[in-house]
């Protein structure tokens, strides 16, 4: 028989890894932060971030009891709009001015918004805003004369021979004392300030949008008119003219009902150009969710994935504030004095705004969204 060992050679000869101890880590080490670092940021409470915060979106359990504001209704949930501020809610249609178009992301109600604040702009101002540039040598003799000059040179050359009467584009008649141009480029730069835009009196091609080469009015379903040489000339007059500080005689006032609108400084005639729509140009499909509500028709391809449309959402010019009439009803077709005419110039599309009537001095300008395409909903305008 072997002979008993004791407890302590047992021990010796027990296994190595039985004695092997281990330590239960509760924390991370902390690592020295190395020489010159910044202090830690010290992340601020939920408390103190609500406490500060302008307004906070809280979702309601069930929103089956919201009524409109200012009809008291209920009744067509898919046009009520929920205030992210004080969470009223406002039929599109009952606010004014209307929204045509659904927001998208956070939406504030006219209350919970405030006011436009409107910007006053100095002469200087005015002048680098817009670009202004001084009648020099940059321009000949012949393009700083007036437009009546214009037309009274053109009476004496004219030719005896009777001609078929086409209508013409007529060039508009800016106003004659300079301090009333000013305050009327100044009310346009107010009203572009306050929706952000900047001014751009041409079409902008941006990347990640239409390229140039797309706008080609060849592609046009059923082809395009094409812009004629004598109102090619007007054209350009009336770009000359606008980069002098000549601008047509109109102003952009705000209306609590309306919105921005766009009313003649003085009296203009049947015919006159007033303006041409700018802004991004885009492909339709990439805007089809887009919530823009001035977004005009450039071009209607055979091939829809070749269609573009003109978004003032971030660059455009006056055109942008001219509003439409109720195409539905006798006395909104009334208000309607100008139109919207897209011509092919240079073989790309453009698109301008002509008096369809004479306008006179403090009278708003209308035209018909729907020119085109019966897709915009008028039927609640004023």
């Amino acid at each position: 028989m072997a002979p008993a060992t004791t407890s302590s050679a047992a021990a010796a000869a027990a296994p190595a890894h039985l004695f092997i101890r281990f330590n239960r880590r509760t924390s991370a080490p902390r690592q020295p932060s190395p020489p010159g670092s910044p202090p830690k940021k010290k992340m601020k409470s939920m408390a103190e971030i609500m406490a500060k915060a302008k307004f906070t979106v809280v979702e309601r359990g069930d929103y089956g009891d919201v009524t409109c504001e200012h009809c008291g209704s209920g009744d067509r949930s898919d046009e009520l709009l929920l205030c992210d501020k004080c969470d009223r809610g406002f039929h599109m249609k009952c606010l004014r001015p209307i929204v045509a178009i659904v927001p998208i992301g956070s939406w504030l109600c006219p209350a919970c918004s405030g006011h436009r604040r409107v910007r006053s702009f100095s002469q200087k101002k005015i002048v680098d805003f817009f670009r202004i540039q001084k009648c020099s040598d940059r321009y000949p003799k012949d393009e700083c004369a007036s437009p009546q000059d214009a037309r009274k040179r053109r009476r004496r050359s004219g030719s005896l021979v009777l001609q078929k009467r086409r209508r013409r584009i007529l060039p508009f008649v800016s106003s004659e004392d300079p301090a009333q141009r000013l305050k009327q480029m100044g009310s346009l730069a107010s009203a572009l300030t306050a929706l952000h835009m900047e001014f751009s009196d041409d079409l902008a091609y941006m990347p990640g949008m239409a390229p140039r080469s797309a706008n080609q009015s060849k592609f046009e379903d059923g082809g395009m008119q094409i812009l004629s040489k004598e109102d090619t000339e007007t054209l350009e007059l009336c770009r000359t003219m606008c980069k002098r500080g000549e601008c047509p005689p109109l102003k952009v006032a705000f209306d609590s009902h309306e919105g921005f609108t766009v009313e003649a400084d003085e009296q203009m005639k049947d015919m006159t150009f007033i303006a041409e729509y700018t802004g991004d140009v885009d492909y339709i499909k990439h805007r089809e969710n887009d919530d823009c509500d001035s977004m005009m028709t450039l071009l209607l391809a055979t091939e829809p994935s070749k269609s573009l449309v003109i978004c003032p959402d971030k660059r455009g010019n006056i055109a942008r504030f001219i509003n439409g009439i109720n195409n539905h009803t006798l006395e909104g077709k009334k208000k309607q004095n100008c139109k919207c005419v897209r011509y092919s110039v240079n073989g790309e599309c453009r698109v301008f705004l002509v008096a369809t009537r004479d306008i006179a001095k403090g009278e708003r300008l209308y035209y018909d969204y729907n020119g085109y395409e019966q897709e915009y909903p008028t039927q609640h305008f004023l």
